[in-house]
């Protein structure tokens, strides 16, 4: 059971000898059934996909006439990509995310293990940033590459003995909300901290262009019933990747392969969805739920 030994003799890293990594819920038939349930729901009320193409310099701005000038906010904001060049520290300080999200809102940063504690001085405040104070951080998520020939696989910047294999994503929340009383908002404990990735998924679904694992965009949906979702990509993702759009998703990247937002129109598809999924009977029967305190 000495996997790190095993490691040393056989180059096989330990991650590789997880189970259950093509289908976590196998054995699982109630989770399952809410996978499929909340997917289909996910679904039936999304917006089409919609992306906006800019130069990093120009995302400032950008953000700043979609508040004053169409009054848009987001409930869910995702900023970076698993890519190295996304931790752009001094454009993310400066972007207007307490404006741009609605409270209670929910913010997910991605960093490479590299990053982790830039990311960590960001959200304590120390950087000069105006719109950290007002987040807390909730929870931490990480994402694990498969192995070196991961698309996914973070790129060493130093020469240390310890490769860094994992990405990290904090989750931060601004305003009230309580996973007891607030299950129209948020469902805990739908997904896990830990995601491994899953190369036959990413066969099936020609992820392996893109540098962004579906599972990402998964995690925020799972968890927020908010239809109103932001994906901000602060930098480019190089020649050998691409930035998709998704559908329920505005996508903010520089490298976005369809150019089509409309403010007005996004602010008409919402009134039309609402801006939170309905409440399901069987969903809320089978998920996850925090007991309520006596």
């Amino acid at each position: 059971n000495d996997y790190s030994n095993n490691y040393i003799h056989s180059n096989i890293q330990p991650i590789n000898y997880v189970r259950n990594i093509k289908n976590p819920v196998e054995g699982y038939p109630k989770l399952q059934k809410l996978f499929n349930l909340k997917n289909q729901q996910i679904k039936n009320f999304q917006t089409k996909p919609y992306g906006c193409r800019i130069e990093p310099l120009k995302m400032v701005s950008k953000l700043n006439e979609w508040i004053n000038m169409h009054n848009l906010c987001f409930d869910v904001i995702m900023i970076g990509s698993l890519s190295e060049n996304q931790f752009l520290i001094n454009l993310i300080k400066e972007l207007p995310i307490d404006k741009l999200c609605s409270k209670p809102g929910f913010l997910f940063i991605w960093a490479s293990n590299t990053k982790i504690k830039e990311l960590s001085v960001l959200l304590n405040g120390n950087n000069g940033n105006a719109w950290s104070k007002k987040f807390r951080r909730s929870e931490e998520l990480v994402f694990v590459p498969i192995n070196k020939n991961s698309k996914f696989y973070p790129k060493l910047d130093d020469l240390s003995l310890f490769e860094r294999q994992q990405w990290h994503c904090w989750m931060c929340i601004t305003g009230t909300v309580r996973r007891s009383v607030d299950g129209h908002l948020i469902h805990c404990n739908v997904d896990t901290d830990l995601k491994i990735e899953n190369q036959d998924f990413r066969k099936i679904t020609d992820e392996i262009e893109t540098c962004i694992p579906t599972h990402l965009y998964k995690v925020a949906e799972n968890f927020s019933s908010a239809t109103r979702r932001l994906h901000i990509i602060p930098g480019r993702v190089g020649y050998n990747s691409s930035v998709k759009v998704r559908p329920g998703w505005v996508i903010m990247s520089p490298d976005i392969l369809l150019n089509n937002f409309n403010p007005e129109e996004y602010k008409r598809q919402i009134d039309s969805l609402g801006s939170n999924l309905p409440q399901d009977e069987e969903i809320e029967n089978l998920r996850p739920k925090t007991p309520l305190q006596k």
